[in-house]
């Protein structure tokens, strides 16, 4: 017959809580919702990417593969400084956790500039969601045309306001170059499908030659940044729209996260800050995860 104390020491022990801080649970519910909510968009960019009719190449946006891996690069090290930083925390080390969260704020910083200078490239060249548009169109009709007309006459009105006699030499040269593209025959009262064809991949030439490389040729656009003419770009406007939320909403949660690395810089980064390390360092590779799957399906299909 087993004594009291024998029969207190084999009954279980209830544990009221999961054996892990409550502060990765949380990080943990927080990240299962981020999971929902970029799955629902990657999800929708997929249908609509493989379902689309006609879908740009990236030349023709503006979208460089080797930028984009480099990015990708730049991101996987900051996962990697961010690990060694808790490591360093963890060995009580403050000032080696300190260096390497700095590290991974710098590799941060310069992501979001990469994809600023990748934004700017766009938005140089008319290439942006906006309501009704932007300065892209689907095909080259008559729509296009006359939004070709406006931006001439406009560019017209703006030299001639300045007036005749204090026009200088390279107002004129531009006035000579407008007159020429308003003699275009797209431009003209009747004009052809070919011309309007002729006319969209002067102002910015699409597709390549047989034997060609995937490249932007330079156009109008390219050759005089001044004129900022519409240019056509099929599929291009649904392009942009996808393009700049997935990119936009994962530079946001970057963005975010870089604030708690800046935050940390001014804290004792010992062993008693390892699980909040820990803790945005499970953020920062969720968000690393992310763009692992975004860098592929933006730029390379």
């Amino acid at each position: 017959m087993a004594t009291a104390g024998h029969a207190h020491s084999d009954s279980f022990q209830y544990q009221p809580a999961l054996p892990i801080p409550n502060g990765k649970l949380c990080m943990w519910l927080f990240l299962s919702t981020e999971i929902m909510f970029f799955a629902a968009l990657i999800g929708t960019y997929i249908v609509i990417r493989f379902g689309a009719p006609v879908w740009p190449f990236s030349h023709e946006v503006h979208l460089s593969e080797p930028i984009g891996a480099f990015n990708t690069f730049v991101l996987i090290c900051s996962s990697v400084s961010v690990v060694l930083a808790l490591e360093a925390s963890r060995a009580n080390r403050a000032g080696a956790a300190k260096g390497w969260i700095a590290t991974t704020l710098a590799l941060g910083v310069l992501f979001l500039g990469v994809k600023a200078y990748e934004y700017n490239a766009k938005f140089g060249h008319g290439i942006y969601p906006a309501l009704p548009r932007s300065r892209m169109y689907e095909k080259p009709d008559l729509y296009f045309a006359s939004a070709v007309r406006q931006r001439i006459q406009a560019l017209r009105a703006e030299i001639n306001a300045k007036g005749a006699e204090n026009l200088t030499e390279q107002d004129q040269q531009r006035l000579q170059l407008l007159d020429e593209i308003a003699a275009d025959p797209a431009l003209g009262p009747d004009p052809t499908r070919a011309s309007l064809t002729a006319l969209a991949l002067r102002i910015m030439p699409l597709g390549t030659a047989p034997g060609e490389e995937e490249s932007h040729h330079a156009g109008l656009n390219d050759e005089h940044p001044w004129l900022k003419l519409p240019i056509v770009v099929p599929g291009g406007n649904m392009w942009a729209s996808t393009y700049f939320t997935l990119t936009g909403f994962h530079a946001l949660h970057v963005l975010g996260g870089l604030v708690v690395f800046a935050l940390l810089l001014f804290m004792r980064l010992d062993a008693g800050k390892a699980n909040f390390i820990e803790n945005i360092g499970l953020y920062w590779h969720f968000v690393d995860i992310v763009w692992i799957f975004l860098f592929p399906l933006l730029y390379l299909f």
